[in-house]
C-alpha cells in the first residue's frame, strides 16, 4: 500500500497512481484530524471522492504519531495529548476518538489505536505499553459501529518474545477480520525485525489478512511474506523519489549522478510505468540535476511501480508454486530480483 499520509500520494495524482497497479492506499488520521479536519472530508462524501481515489483506502489509527511525536505528546491511560505541531494546540486522541475521526473519513479499513514503544525501552516500557494497546482495542471495537467498514487490531510487545506471544493471543481473540503486527522499523536491528516477524505470524489466525506496518524494502517483504504476512505498507518509494533516487534491480540509483548524463537508455527497460517508457536515464538526471518537481513525480512513480511489480511477482510465484525457489530464503545476495 503506497502511503498517502495527507489524501495523496506525494507528488503523484490519482490516476498516475491507478496507472502503477495500486490497488490500495495508506492515509494518517492524525494528519487529517488536523487538516483539513474530518468534517471536511466527510462533507465531501468521504476520503475517495475527496482524493479522487476509486479504490481501497485503510486510515491508521494515530497510533505511530504517539512515537513519532513523543516529543509532543502526554501518554496516560485515557489516551493521549498532543501538542499539535502546527499551532501548539492541543489535541486529546482517545481510542474512541480515533475511531470516531475514521469512520468519519470513511476509510475500508479502519486501525484500532495502540501504543507503539520506541526502541530501545525498557520491559515494563514494553508492558505498559501492551497493556495499554489491549485496553484501548477493547475501547476501539466498542467504539466502532460501521459495518462497511472492517476493524483491525494490533500486536505489540517490542522485541519481547513474551509479551508478543501474550499481545497475539489477546488481539487475536478479539476475532477481528485482520491483524496488524505494529512496532517494527523504529529504530531496532533488521534481524530484530525478522525476529518478531518469524515468532508472531504463526500465531495469527490464518484465514485473515496480516499486516506488517511499515516495511517497504524488497528483502524485507520477501522474508516476511515467507512467514505468511499478506499486507505492507512504507513511504520508502516515494521518499526516495524525492531525493532523486530509483529502484532499479533491486539497487538505489542516485539520479545525480554523472554517470547517466548520457545514458539514452530507459531507466529500467522490463519497467513499463510511465517513467521508463516515455523517459531515458540521461532526461531523468537532468531533470533531478536541475530541480525541476517532474523528476520527483517520476522517480516516485516508477519506484512504486518497481516494489507493486515486486509483490504482484511473489503473489504468482506463490500461485504457480515456485515462491520457495526465487524468493525465499532471500539474502543479499539472491538473484530473486532479476527474476521478474
Amino acid at each position: 500500500m503506497p502511503v498517502g499520509t495527507l489524501a495523496t500520494v506525494k507528488g503523484i495524482s490519482a490516476s498516475q497512481l491507478a496507472e502503477t497497479g495500486a490497488e490500495m492506499v495508506l492515509a494518517n488520521t492524525f494528519h487529517l484530524h488536523l487538516q483539513p479536519g474530518e468534517k471536511v472530508i466527510s462533507d465531501a462524501g468521504g476520503i475517495h471522492k475527496f482524493m479522487g481515489w476509486n479504490s481501497p483506502v485503510l486510515t491508521d489509527s494515530g497510533g505511530f504519531q504517539v512515537f513519532s511525536l513523543s516529543h509532543l505528546n502526554k501518554v496516560d491511560d485515557q489516551g493521549v495529548t498532543f501538542r499539535s505541531p502546527r499551532d501548539g494546540s492541543e489535541i486529546e486522541l482517545t481510542p474512541e476518538r480515533a475511531i470516531e475521526i475514521q469512520m468519519a473519513l470513511g476509510a475500508d479499513v479502519v486501525m484500532a489505536f495502540d501504543q507503539c514503544p520506541p526502541f530501545p525501552a525498557t520491559e515494563t516500557e514494553i508492558a505498559d505499553a501492551c497493556t495499554r494497546t489491549h485496553h484501548w482495542l477493547e475501547r476501539s471495537v466498542k467504539a466502532h459501529n460501521c459495518s462497511e467498514q472492517a476493524l483491525f487490531g494490533i500486536v505489540q510487545g517490542g522485541c519481547n518474545k513474551s509479551l508478543r506471544e501474550l499481545s497475539a493471543k489477546i488481539v487475536s481473540s478479539f476475532d477481528l477480520p485482520g491483524i496488524a503486527i505494529g512496532g517494527v522499523s523504529v529504530g531496532e536491528p533488521v534481524e530484530q525485525i525478522h525476529n518478531v516477524i518469524r515468532h508472531v505470524t504463526p500465531l495469527l489466525p490464518i484465514d485473515r489478512p496480516r499486516y506488517l506496518m511499515g516495511i517497504g524494502s524488497l528483502r524485507e517483504i520477501a522474508i516476511a511474506v515467507a512467514n505468511g504476512i499478506d499486507l505492507f505498507d512504507c513511504v520508502l518509494p516515494t521518499r526516495l523519489g524525492r531525493h532523486g533516487n530509483a529502484l532499479v534491480g533491486g539497487e538505489r540509483w542516485n539520479m545525480r549522478n554523472a554517470r547517466f548524463r548520457n545514458d539514452h537508455r530507459p531507466l529500467d527497460d522490463s519497467c513499463k510505468c510511465f517513467a521508463c517508457t516515455n523517459h531515458t536515464r540521461s532526461y531523468l538526471h537532468h531533470l533531478i540535476r536541475s530541480e525541476e518537481i517532474l523528476g520527483l513525480t517520476l522517480l516516485s512513480i516508477h519506484n512504486i511501480t518497481h516494489l507493486l511489480r515486486f509483490t504482484t511477482a511473489i503473489g504468482l510465484a506463490i500461485r504457480e508454486g515456485y515462491f520457495a525457489e526465487d524468493f525465499a530464503p532471500w539474502d543479499n545476495h539472491s538473484s530473486a530480483c532479476n527474476t521478474w
